[in-house]
């Protein structure tokens, strides 16, 4: 068996750690629009569907270990973006899926299977949505390059460790970059000098491809040696810079380099992004700070007139006045802002905590049943409006928006949890334990997932028919996890 653990976790540490040096090209000696080529494609090691499976493995315990932000509204927001980069992309090879992780930490990272993770404190920090995308266009490009692929080709050498130790390793690395390399470091000899140089080559065909997506994409092409500028400009006498920066620090020649590669592009200044604010306006009233900070925080951007979006300020002082159990503040806030623009998601998921914790479902339902005739399955709607039936006990019909929803997306942790609860309040507890072991296997707890199936098969004894599919189910769970064995 061909094993991957340390090469995976050298290149990872660069992907991880690095790729928020990201969307910085190195010095390019000739022609700049020439991109580098550092070798083969790496399909002949690890197929198209072997890497999906080990990507999917690693989101399972991705789910399983670090606070992902399972937020629809945000996460709406981010595949989004994401997913208009995507679309212009060359080499795409399967679907992607975007990420948020609930850390102050500037990182952001990408791994199998088209996924990639990015840290709150990293958009939090972008001034602007072309900075975002610039970090989000040089994850893409290190997929649609496999780069790691190419990486196992590179070094085809057996070391007898386990995939369950890579997923582990990995995840701490991508992670918790300084974490991850203090605990590598003992045993992993990650500076020789041929890994060294293939790692560079990745970052800078990385770079050089990432702008040319910006670019292409619609968005401000000189973003990436904007953001990048500014925060090398930040930590550069810092004590304690960000940990991508002491093991991948950006030179002022890569810097340089990203400008000139966008010089040859049109210049594009675009008008600030108000999804954009109002994503980080959302991080900082539920993720960040305490709720009074928060609302003095936003509360002095109105008054002095200091934001770049006076909706995102007002939408985080509102999200600040509700978790601060100001509700009467908070809906007078979202009603204002709704009566603008009655279709953003942003102010309806607001709107409706607000409703239910006022008691006010008729409201909400009336609200939600309107969207969701306009945009069904879309996720912010459709699991608002679950959740809205959920407390007026309107089990019946919550149920089928929730399994019309997963019936298309199947990896949703929110869907799975209301249905849960759904079941937990109709006293169905076989139905209650059969939906909570989909929870587990998302989180990579297959023996989990396995128990509570198998506590839902006796109390299913009436139902025949749903006995059948829990025992086919078990059977697909216990295949998955022997198949991740044998990676």
């Amino acid at each position: 068996m061909f094993n991957i653990f340390p090469l995976m976790i050298s290149l990872l540490l660069t992907l991880g750690i690095a790729t928020i040096t990201s969307p910085l090209a190195y010095a390019i000696e000739n022609n700049k629009n020439k991109l580098p080529d550092i070798g083969i494609s790496g399909y002949s090691i690890l197929s198209i569907d072997k890497e999906l499976q080990i990507g999917q493995a690693m989101m399972r315990q991705l789910r399983g270990s670090q606070p992902l932000i399972n937020d629809p509204v945000l996460n709406e927001y981010i595949n989004h973006l994401g997913n208009s980069l995507v679309k212009n992309a060359q080499g795409v090879n399967y679907s992607f899926e975007f990420f948020l992780i609930n850390n102050k930490e500037l990182n952001a990272f990408a791994f199998f299977g088209g996924h990639v993770g990015i840290h709150s404190g990293l958009v939090t920090t972008a001034d602007t949505e072309s900075e975002l995308a610039a970090v989000i266009a040089h994850e893409i490009s290190h997929v649609t390059q496999r780069h790691l692929a190419r990486r196992l080709e590179s070094q085809s050498q057996s070391q007898g460790l386990t995939m369950a130790a890579v997923l582990s390793s990995v995840l701490i690395s991508l992670v918790n970059p300084t974490v991850g390399m203090a605990a590598l470091s003992a045993s992993m000899a990650l500076s020789q000098q041929a890994s060294i140089n293939y790692t560079r080559g990745n970052e800078k065909e990385a770079d050089n491809v990432g702008i040319s997506l910006l670019a292409n994409s619609g968005y401000d092409p000189q973003a990436a040696a904007s953001f990048f500028g500014k925060m090398s400009e930040k930590y550069r006498y810092a004590s304690k810079p960000p940990a991508m920066l002491l093991t991948h620090p950006l030179p002022d020649s890569r810097i340089t380099e990203a400008r000139q590669r966008a010089l040859n592009y049109p210049a594009r200044p675009l008008p600030p992004s108000l999804d954009f604010e109002l994503t980080k306006a959302r991080l900082q009233a539920r993720y960040e700070g305490d709720k009074q900070s928060n609302i003095n925080y936003f509360k002095g951007l109105l008054a002095k007139k200091r934001y770049t979006s006076k909706e995102a300020a007002m939408y985080g002082l509102a999200l600040s006045y509700f978790e601060n159990k100001q509700h009467v503040e908070a809906l007078e806030l979202l009603e204002t802002l709704l009566k603008k623009d009655k279709n953003n998601l942003f102010y309806v998921d607001a709107i409706t905590d607000v409703y239910i914790a006022n008691k006010q479902i008729p409201d909400a339902l009336a609200m939600l049943k309107q969207l969701n005739m306009f945009m069904p399955n879309n996720q912010v709607v459709s699991l608002n409006y679950a959740n809205a039936l959920l407390s007026a006990k309107e089990y019946d019909q919550a149920i089928q928006i929730l399994k019309d929803y997963i019936s298309i997306n199947q990896d949703n942790y929110i869907a799975y949890d209301i249905l849960t609860t759904i079941y937990r309040e109709k006293k169905e507890l076989g139905l209650m334990h059969m939906y909570k072991a989909e929870i587990y296997a998302l989180l990579g707890g297959y023996s989990k997932a396995v128990e509570e199936l198998q506590t839902s098969y006796p109390l299913l004894d009436t139902r025949p028919l749903m006995q059948k599919r829990i025992k086919a189910r078990i059977l697909q769970l216990q295949e998955d996890e022997k198949r991740l064995q044998r990676l």
